[in-house]
C-alpha cells in the first residue's frame, strides 16, 4: 500500500476563502499524494486555473509539496509553457523559423512589435494583446505563418497582420 505524505497545517493559502483555483490545486495535489515529482502536473492545473503562475500561487505549491521555492520558480521559468506574467486577452504567435525566417516573418514580428510598442514575450499595457514568436510551428508550407488566438494563418504580410491587429483593438 503507497504511503501518502500529509500536507503540513502551515501551508498557507492564497485568498482561498472560497477560491475555486485554489481547491483545484488541492485536489490536484492530493491525488497525486503531495509527491514532489508531480510538479509539472500541478504547475499545469495551477496555470490553466489561473492563467499564469503569479507569485502566492507558486509559494502555495512549493509549501503544499514541501520543495523549496526556488525549485519550483526553477521549473516554471524552464519550460516555455508556463507564464509568470498573465497574457492579453488576444494572443500572437509569429513562427521564426527556417521556412517562416526565409520568407519574412522577420518583418512581421518587427512591424507588430512597432505598431504595439512591445516586444516579444510582452503584453500590451491595456492587457489587450500579447505577442510570442515560436521556433517553429510545423507549418512550413504557408510560411511565414502566425497563430492568432489559437488559429494558424498563413502566407501573411505585415500588412495584412497590422490590420488583423487593428480589429483586436
Amino acid at each position: 500500500m503507497p504511503t501518502q505524505t500529509k500536507r503540513s497545517p502551515d501551508t498557507q493559502k492564497p485568498d482561498a476563502k472560497g477560491d475555486k483555483r485554489i481547491k483545484l490545486l488541492d485536489i490536484t495535489m492530493k491525488r497525486n499524494h503531495y509527491r514532489q515529482d508531480s510538479l509539472i502536473e500541478i504547475l499545469h492545473k495551477a496555470q490553466e486555473s489561473f492563467g499564469y503562475l503569479e507569485p502566492d500561487v507558486l509559494e502555495y505549491i512549493a509549501r503544499g509539496l514541501k520543495l523549496p521555492l526556488s525549485q519550483v520558480y526553477g521549473v516554471a521559468t524552464f519550460y516555455h509553457l508556463f507564464s509568470l506574467k498573465p497574457s492579453g486577452a488576444h494572443s500572437c504567435v509569429v513562427c521564426m523559423g527556417t521556412a517562416c525566417y526565409v520568407k519574412g516573418s522577420d518583418r512581421i514580428l518587427s512591424a507588430l512589435e512597432k505598431e504595439l510598442g512591445i516586444h516579444v514575450g510582452e503584453t500590451t499595457p491595456d492587457g489587450q494583446i500579447s505577442l510570442m514568436s515560436a521556433r517553429c510551428l510545423g507549418a512550413c508550407g504557408i510560411a511565414p505563418a502566425i497563430v492568432m488566438d489559437g488559429t494558424v494563418i498563413g502566407k501573411q504580410e505585415p500588412q495584412t497582420i497590422l490590420a488583423r491587429i487593428q480589429e483586436w483593438k
